[in-house]
């Protein structure tokens, strides 16, 4: 049991460190291998260091931080609602954490008071369509998906009113975060310790959550308790999409590709795809970035853009084959 965990585990871990270090050797002043090396001691000329430990470096790690958030989130959801099309960016998280972050930064509010109100747009967002989906019975997890697409649908027209009604010098910085954006992602180390967090806390919850994948009354026979352990899911979902979005901005499609890949390769024990997601996800968002950064250099693109090519034909193809 212990190396079917440890070797997929070990594999993903050296793919992540080889993006990362692909990501802080690219760019428009390339580091060779041996400049890279002579950096890491502490040698190496001013020029590159500056590049990698003011620039690159910081940008990198928020990308891993942000993707293995995003996954690990998705994966949850989709455990949660027994249905491979189901993540943050569809279900409204991140349409709610985008709308509380955007309303704190057009009231000119500071980033710890920003990521406060994503969290706080996250959760109202859940509140909201567990609501909505409940109504006087009790919700399914059909029920659930689709009043969460409904919300994530009202999000967008809120967020498209706040754009409106912005003022005109805010509006390029807007679009550019809405569409996802590592730029102006300095400081990583808070999306990397909520996602050390996640990935710990999950840990010994791999059990209960393959049993509740198996549906709710199976997992009550089996003793687990199965409301309080769906709203834990959610919450822990709400607080790493809010992460994620505060840091980049609002970034679809990590959510859903990678677990239902990993999925596709691994199976399905979530004591394994837990922290599988976590570093497929950085991995993924960090190569990303990299052609985020270099595709139409010296100018850049969202990074969004990037997952959103990659995870719109994957999303139609399983909506085509699900049942």
């Amino acid at each position: 049991m212990v190396l079917r965990l440890v070797y997929p585990l070990a594999t993903l871990a050296l793919f992540a460190l080889l993006a990362l270090t692909l990501a802080v050797a690219i760019g428009s002043v390339p580091i060779t291998p041996t400049e890279l090396w002579a950096v890491v001691r502490g040698a190496g000329e001013p020029l590159h260091q500056t590049l990698i430990f003011e620039l690159r470096a910081p940008r990198a790690l928020a990308a891993f931080a942000v993707g293995g958030l995003l996954a690990i989130a998705g994966a949850l959801m989709q455990v949660l609602l027994r249905n491979p099309l189901a993540d943050p960016y569809v279900l409204g998280l991140s349409g709610g954490a985008a709308v509380g972050a955007l309303s704190a930064m057009v009231a000119g509010l500071g980033v710890a008071l920003v990521s406060g109100a994503a969290f706080a747009g996250a959760l109202f967002s859940t509140l909201l369509v567990f609501g909505l989906a409940h109504g006087t019975g009790s919700w399914t997890p059909t029920r659930l998906l689709l009043t969460g697409v409904v919300v994530a649908a009202g999000w967008g027209a809120v967020i498209t009113f706040m754009l409106a009604v912005s003022p005109s010098e805010q509006l390029p910085g807007m679009l550019y975060w809405l569409m996802g954006d590592l730029a102006y992602a300095r400081s990583p180390w808070l999306a990397l310790a909520v996602l050390g967090a996640a990935v710990v806390a999950a840990a010994p919850l791999g059990r209960s959550l393959n049993v509740l994948a198996r549906g709710a009354l199976q997992a009550q026979a089996l003793g687990v308790a199965v409301r309080p352990l769906e709203w834990g899911v959610y919450l822990a979902a709400s607080l790493l999409t809010a992460v994620a979005v505060t840091t980049a901005g609002s970034i679809g499609f990590v959510g859903l590709v990678v677990p239902h890949m990993l999925r596709l390769v691994l199976g399905n024990d979530q004591r394994l795809i837990l922290p599988a997601s976590a570093l497929a996800g950085g991995t993924l968002l960090v190569l990303a970035d990299i052609v985020a950064r270099t595709a139409i250099a010296p100018e850049q693109l969202p990074v969004g853009v990037i997952t959103a090519m990659l995870g719109v034909p994957l999303f139609l193809y399983l909506l085509h084959r699900s049942r």
